[in-house]
């Protein structure tokens, strides 16, 4: 089975602990089996890889998003680079050629499209081997996932199906409705598009070939920031009449708001909180190292991070959006391929962070024009490099560097912690230059 994963969006409504870097599939939040946390793009490669271990798994994502895909799925999946977002139907078809051109997939290969954050049963993914199966059949150019709506939403498309087989062809495709609307829709037997796709790699091809005239990867890739911004229902589904539909009435949540990410929550409690015996219906995520009390609420979310800390009643969580907008805030947490930062205090002309490097994983060899660093080592061992001279380095070793002044850091096999203090009237996470290592 050939998946693509779409892998988009920002942080805005699951603040304080996505932002502008690290989007909501990102979170850790749903507890493992052996008491760890995992984020939703883990859990979502984790049941496809419980399903077909063989499966081609290709994510479709932007250059932001590259190092946390990394940090948390390792350094061999397959990416689809987004050179900048231009909508579903310029990412699958980006997608897809890559398949083709640099997998070597061949065009009569089904793939099926879905995207990396909801939250579904191990059954999502036998309906997508079903859909990927159908694909391959050939019976109808185009085959959709719709889900059995268990209320009238604002929030879905809907597709609504010609019978009430589990596999039908489909009447008509209805954008997001108002609540009458939908209920009406609903009465009509109308499914909401979950935004799940399955076709032979040629046939998007062909389709996108229509629209936009480009021969392979490489030139549609370099030709990507011109594409017109347009979602892949518009572009295809809405134009396609030999289009079908399977019916899913399995365990799918869209984790898109607090409201219904603590739904999926199998505790109340994430961190280090105390609810008392007066709460009803709260739910607690707390990233800091300082405990949270909650007394007395009900239907509340209560989240604390880096970025900032919520507290919010359940439903008004939705409507978090235009005020984390208004905010005007440096990120304070990310995760990159080789660990994570996290900034402990900002000042005018400085700025102090904690880096974890993770166990045998290193920085890019880089240099600053416009600031000063200091390292201070707190944790572990490892190596630094500076303007070309190595040096073991060990907890209360400090390395300076000017500006100008090329240098990177590896840790050893364990852990590595450094507290890194900039130094500059212009700091920015702009200034950097990027060199290789002789």
């Amino acid at each position: 089975m050939h998946i693509i994963l779409l892998s988009g969006g920002s942080g805005k409504r699951l603040w304080p602990l996505s932002n502008d870097i690290r989007s909501k599939q990102f979170i850790k939040i749903f507890r493992r089996e052996d008491g760890t946390y995992e984020s939703m793009v883990q859990r979502m490669y984790r049941q496809i890889r419980k399903v077909d271990r063989d499966a081609t798994v290709t994510i479709a994502t932007a250059k932001s998003q590259v190092s946390q895909l990394r940090n948390q799925l390792g350094d061999d999946i397959s990416i689809s680079l987004e050179p900048c977002r231009r909508d579903t139907f310029p990412a699958i078809v980006l997608a897809t050629a890559y398949l083709r051109d640099v997998e070597h997939v061949d065009e009569s290969e089904p793939v099926v499209v879905c995207p990396v954050d909801p939250y579904v049963g191990d059954g999502y993914f036998e309906a997508l081997k079903r859909l990927s199966d159908l694909a391959a059949q050939g019976k109808a150019n185009l085959t959709v996932m719709g889900i059995e709506p268990t209320y009238p939403s604002e929030k879905y498309g809907y597709v609504i199906p010609v019978t009430k087989d589990q596999v039908s062809r489909v009447s008509t495709f209805h954008e997001k409705p108002d609540v009458e609307t939908a209920k009406r829709y609903i009465s009509e037997g109308a499914l909401w598009n979950a935004g799940v796709f399955a076709y032979k790699i040629g046939y998007v091809l062909q389709k996108a070939r229509e629209l936009m005239q480009f021969a392979d990867y490489d030139e549609l890739f370099s030709r990507y920031e011109s594409l017109k911004k347009i979602s892949f229902d518009y572009a295809v589904c809405e134009h396609e009449e030999n289009i079908q539909v399977l019916r899913y009435a399995g365990e799918w949540k869209d984790m898109g708001t607090w409201n219904t990410l603590t739904e999926a929550m199998t505790e109340p409690v994430i961190g280090k909180g105390t609810l008392n015996d007066r709460c009803t219906n709260v739910n607690v995520v707390n990233e800091l190292d300082v405990p949270v009390l909650v007394m007395g609420l009900q239907n509340a979310v209560v989240a604390a991070s880096p970025e900032g800390i919520l507290v919010s009643d359940k439903e008004q969580s939705s409507y978090i959006k235009p005020f984390v907008d208004a905010m005007d805030q440096q990120v304070m947490f990310a995760e990159k391929s080789w660990g994570s930062f996290q900034v402990l205090d900002v000042e005018k002309e400085s700025l102090t962070i904690l880096v974890t490097l993770k166990p045998g994983h290193g920085m890019n060899y880089h240099a600053h024009q416009h600031r000063d660093e200091v390292w201070n080592i707190i944790s572990g061992t490892g190596t630094t490099i500076v303007d070309g001279m190595e040096q073991k380095v060990r907890p209360g070793d400090v390395i300076t560097m000017q500006a100008g002044c090329r240098h990177t850091i590896m840790a050893d096999d364990s852990e590595l912690k450094v507290i890194e203090v900039q130094l500059g009237k212009s700091i920015s996470v702009h200034d950097k230059i990027k060199y290789e290592l002789e």
